[in-house]
């Protein structure tokens, strides 16, 4: 096991390190998490308006009868207008908090470049995907536009300079106008060039041949699996796993999430099991590697080990609402070898229930946006809309305790013989 640590620490650690603190991942990870207040209300919005409760919508409709133009019952129109604000806007948003982010690590003029991003993904037909549809062209965008605008901004014969009276806002602004203006020009014609090869729309023909069939790649169970692996793994060597995989995962999981809410509120069968909130809900309770179940083990079998009881205690509190910080550097998890077969495997396992509860009919899809701070047990029934939500995400929790229980009395076992070698020292 140490050779292995070793092995990893030389080759792998370096590598990881470099990608979790690559630019351009880390401001689509940024991005997202700016945009994920707006998909938690875009979730439940449709979740209030699509109960899957028996009888739910008729009662809705005799106690608020009133109907709007065109039919629908004027009950539902709140869902409907927080959608149009959420979901329906989403790539749009993404489209320039990630050109946003990406000038601002390289001290360029952020808003400047976030609003040129915006508006070449109108440019190459964003129109037609403002919604998740569009979501992996709005990242294309605004890395390409960035990087475009970047470098032209840098070049000071493109700069317009004002006086120095001149307010700094509008002098920004000027500053900005050359770069911006050719490089939406040059996405302008790129848009042509494919128009011309009767390519009618980037935006829907890259979905119709790309994004969909991944979703569809992506939502198998070996890929959940995968996923429920990497993070772990990661974290064991003291690298953020979470932050590292946010980019891909989001890639995934917007488009899932707003498919799988969009059918909710059709009335159609839920498209997409594998999405975040089935990792949140089910697999990360008490944080990463399901550490919650850690804890209580530690209560159940590690009595006489102080040193880990007294970081459990400590980190009790912030497990309940999935941070576990403490916990990893405390005990610690990160390069405990005796922790790593437990802490790598609980997540595998837990997302194996999750994924089949779900496969198999006795759990709807997660069609929720649960906060991740949502304590363990209740996110299961929040982000599935159900009891069954509560039962699998109980039944996960027990599976922790057991799975933690033998390497957790084993951790004390090689305590207790430090303990007592450092005492014999001491006599």
């Amino acid at each position: 096991m140490q050779a292995f640590i070793a092995f990893m620490e030389k080759h792998f650690l370096p590598i990881a390190s470099k990608v979790g603190n690559q630019r351009h991942l880390v401001a689509i990870r940024d991005a997202f998490a700016a945009t994920m207040p707006l998909m938690i209300l875009g979730a439940f919005a449709t979740l209030i308006n699509n109960l899957p409760i028996p009888g739910y919508q008729d009662l809705m409709n005799r106690i608020f009868s009133e109907k709007i133009k065109g039919g629908a019952y004027i009950w539902t129109t709140l869902g409907g207008n927080l959608w149009n604000g959420t979901f329906a806007v989403l790539a749009v948003l993404i489209a320039f908090m990630v050109a946003y982010n990406l000038a601002k690590s390289y001290g360029t003029a952020a808003a400047a470049a976030g609003v040129t991003s915006l508006g070449s993904f109108f440019v190459v037909g964003g129109a037609a995907g403002m919604d998740s549809t569009g979501l992996f062209i709005a990242l294309l965008v605004a890395i390409i536009s960035t990087e475009m605008f970047r470098k032209l901004y840098a070049n000071p014969k493109l700069v317009i300079k004002m006086p120095d009276s001149v307010p700094p806002a509008v002098a920004t602004s000027f500053a900005a106008l050359l770069p911006s203006m050719i490089t939406m020009t040059v996405l302008g014609l790129v848009t042509t060039f494919f128009q011309a090869a009767h390519v009618e729309n980037l935006v829907t023909s890259f979905y119709q041949a790309v994004q969909q069939p991944f979703m569809g790649m992506a939502n198998t169970y070996p890929t959940a699996l995968l996923l429920a692996f990497i993070t772990p793994f990661l974290w064991f060597f003291g690298l953020h796993g979470a932050n590292m995989i946010d980019p891909f995962m989001q890639t995934i999981n917007a488009p899932a999430i707003a498919a799988n809410a969009a059918a909710l509120k059709a009335g159609k069968a839920i498209p997409y099991i594998v999405n975040k909130p089935l990792f949140d809900s089910f697999v990360n309770q008490g944080g990463t590697g399901l550490t919650i179940g850690l804890i209580i083990a530690i209560f159940l079998f590690a009595r006489k080990n102080k040193a880990y009881t007294s970081i459990a205690g400590l980190s009790f509190a912030p497990g309940l609402f999935n941070i576990n910080e403490p916990l990893t550097f405390g005990l610690p998890i990160v390069l405990n070898p005796i922790l790593l077969i437990p802490y790598v495997l609980t997540p595998m396992i837990a997302i194996s229930v999750a994924y089949f509860a779900t496969a198999s009919g006795f759990m709807p899809a997660c069609t929720v946006m649960a906060p991740w701070v949502t304590p363990p047990i209740i996110g299961g029934i929040i982000s599935t809309a159900s009891w069954q939500g509560g039962v699998i995400a109980a039944l996960n929790l027990v599976l922790s305790v057991v799975i933690y229980a033998p390497f957790v009395v084993m951790a004390t076992a090689v305590q207790n013989k430090k303990d007592e070698a450092a005492a014999a020292q001491r006599a």
